[in-house]
């Protein structure tokens, strides 16, 4: 195992989390959902109960993606998390609404009242993956950020800050950005796809079913629109390269290039594309059939790891510095020490044992149906 060969690991590491993410924002897209897919309040119910089951999986996929990347690149976690807080601060806000809305929407001495905790599920599932998708996209547009390791070594330097954002905004900029905003509503509009495929098969209830598959389509359609036209845009765009010695520079089609140098990450991209639509276009022909969400969910998986991947591969800048291009980051000088990833590799070992009880929970889960018939227990949200 090579200093070199760790780095790649861990990047691939985090880049599977980030896609268990996205697909998991399925509990999101459903909630944003919860009044066209339920029209009556018991209906309303069914639906968050459907997504009240997984919700603790998305909260913790997100924090366990946040602590593979402080602790693999730790210079990222510092730069984005530390210089771009208003837009993460406003994701975790969105998430702890999220949680608090589950536990306090039918609690006795809600005097807000249930509808009202209904709207902050609303909300969260419309800005938690338009915020997540436009963090994402960053990954490829850019952001602005200085980074200066000398502080460390500079005795005079009153506070030794490796880096900082170049301006006042804290990561709100980048929503100022055009092609950010259409990665992050394509990803919202696939959270929206996800949750009502999700809700078709995991909700015993024909009404639901059948408004689903009307909603699926109109959901579709600008999600196909947005991510080909983003897809479009990335793999003509030029992309942030560094040398062997580290200087960043920027090449012509470097997306496009990347993905024809390292041909098994185009294949897994077009597989997860096909999935993803052949989970759509099934769901939408034949109304008998509620598995969507498998073909969809897997190929959603397979297309972000592989655009992740992508970003950070084949002497590629995964963190592009738009105010300073030579203070982008790369696995190379934004990762922890061999020693640290080494260990990790180690006890990542753990990981398909975690996986396993995630399945075996999620099939325990969902041995039965959710029908009108459980949500009148004390137990349901």
């Amino acid at each position: 195992m090579t200093y070199e060969f760790l780095q790649h690991y861990w990047c691939f590491v985090v880049a599977l989390l980030g896609a268990l993410l996205v697909f998991l924002l399925f509990v999101q897209g459903a909630n944003s959902c919860i009044r066209s897919l339920g029209w009556t309040e018991q209906g309303r119910r069914l639906v968050l109960n459907s997504t009240g089951r997984k919700w603790e999986f998305t909260f913790t996929t997100l924090v366990t993606f946040g602590g593979a990347f402080f602790a693999s690149y730790p210079l990222f976690y510092s730069t984005s998390f530390g210089g771009a807080y208003w837009l993460w601060m406003l994701i975790l806000f969105t998430f702890v609404l999220q949680a608090v809305s589950y536990e306090f929407q039918n609690k006795l001495g809600n005097f807000l009242g249930p509808q009202t905790f209904q709207w902050f599920l609303i909300l969260n599932g419309i800005l938690g993956p338009l915020l997540l998708g436009g963090a994402v996209a960053t990954f490829f547009e850019g952001s602005n950020f200085i980074v200066e390791k000398d502080n460390m070594i500079d005795a005079t330097a009153f506070t030794p800050v490796i880096s900082r954002w170049a301006n006042a905004s804290h990561g709100l900029d980048a929503l100022l950005n055009p092609w950010v905003l259409v990665l992050g509503l394509a990803v919202m509009f696939l959270a929206r796809v996800l949750g009502i495929l999700y809700v078709i098969n995991n909700v015993d209830d024909e009404d639901i079913r059948s408004r689903g598959s009307v909603r699926l389509l109109g959901n579709a359609v600008p999600f196909v629109i947005l991510f080909v036209a983003y897809l479009l845009h990335l793999l003509l765009k030029d992309g942030y390269a560094y040398t062997d010695e580290g200087v960043i520079y920027m090449e012509p089609y470097k997306y496009l290039n990347n993905l024809l140098s390292m041909w098994y990450l185009l294949v897994i991209l077009l597989a997860g594309v096909v999935l993803v639509l052949y989970g759509i276009g099934k769901t939408v022909v034949s109304k008998d059939y509620i598995g969507g969400i498998w073909p969809a969910g897997i190929g959603t998986v397979l297309t972000v790891l592989a655009l992740l991947l992508t970003a950070a591969w084949n002497h590629t800048a995964y963190y592009p510095s738009t105010a300073d291009l030579q203070s982008s980051l790369t696995m190379q000088n934004s990762c922890s020490s061999e020693f640290t990833l080494r260990t990790m590799f180690y006890v990542s070992l753990l990981v398909p044992f975690v996986l396993a009880y995630i399945v075996y929970a999620w099939r325990a889960i969902d041995q039965k149906k959710l029908n009108k018939e459980e949500v009148a227990h004390d137990h349901a949200y």
